[in-house]
């Protein structure tokens, strides 16, 4: 007797499993933070004036043709105002998130997979660091070396390292007891392979997550020291230096005040919403 399959099960020829879509919401976010990346590289070359030309009648000026973003508090276009800053924004918090990161999950990788002392030791290091607060680190490395560039990015870096060990480490322990790592290991492959050939490629997604979250952090961290005048000094700025140095002409409605924290605005909001898009991509497509 002829049996058929139920329209459910039957087979379809071609037919693939459907992948997740990115949401709008993480298209958008994506593309704003791909715009100032773009604009941290080529931004100083697209300013339309020069940072340093002041116009004394031009103070805090609106919106116009001349000053598309309005005048600073010397009478300083406000666009190439922002454009300049934008590498000392997006530029020292992605080298100091890279630094976070980076060494962080080399770290936890080798000290999971090495085990013993070694990754007690280093564990109970971290701990100690992470007692020490973050903002507190950076005053103190500030006040005692000074506020530059390399200051600013080994500072944030080495302070949001703990952090990332920490996530990194919960998923390289998880990671190291599997089959195939044992079966690695059983074959007499080097530390070294086994953490970058082994590890690393199974816990990617987690701890490029972490990497988005901790560059949010360090912006937002970056920028509330240049508005206490500890971040990127003079002549050179970021957008956080450049609200602090305006922020006398709030009660004019000046938009040299507003426009800076529109952009830090628009870059974490950007952020945010990229990392919630890839994440629901992620549950979405299996």
């Amino acid at each position: 007797m002829k049996t058929s399959m139920p329209p459910s099960i039957v087979p379809t020829p071609g037919r693939r499993k459907p992948r997740g879509r990115l949401p709008i919401a993480g298209v958008a976010g994506a593309a704003v933070v791909g715009f100032w990346m773009l604009m941290a590289v080529f931004g100083p070359w697209l300013a339309p004036d020069d940072v340093g030309n002041m116009n004394g009648d031009a103070v805090f000026a609106p919106i116009s043709a001349q000053y598309p973003l309005g005048a600073d508090f010397l009478g300083r276009d406000m666009l190439s105002r922002i454009l300049q800053g934008a590498p000392y924004t997006v530029g020292v918090a992605l080298a100091a998130v890279l630094v976070a990161s980076i060494g962080g999950t080399a770290l936890a990788m080798f000290a999971a997979a090495r085990g013993g002392w070694f990754d007690t030791v280093v564990s109970r290091l971290v701990d100690i660091q992470l007692s020490i607060p973050t903002k507190l680190l950076a005053l103190i490395m500030i006040a005692a070396f000074g506020s530059s560039v390399p200051v600013l990015v080994l500072t944030i870096g080495i302070g949001y390292m703990p952090g990332a060990f920490r996530i990194a480490r919960s998923l390289a322990v998880n990671v190291q007891a599997m089959e195939y790592v044992q079966a690695a290991r059983a074959r007499g492959e080097s530390l070294v392979y086994i953490t970058l050939q082994e590890m690393l490629p199974n816990m990617l997604r987690p701890v490029l997550a972490d990497f988005g979250l901790r560059f949010l952090f360090i912006v937002l961290l970056l920028s509330g020291l240049s508005f206490l005048g500890l971040g990127v000094q003079p002549p050179d700025a970021d957008w956080g230096s450049l609200v602090r140095e305006n922020i006398i002409g709030l009660s004019e409605g000046s938009p040299a005040v507003i426009v800076p924290a529109i952009a830090i605005a628009t870059l974490t909001i950007g952020v945010n919403m990229a990392i919630d898009g890839f994440a629901g991509r992620k549950r979405r497509g299996g």
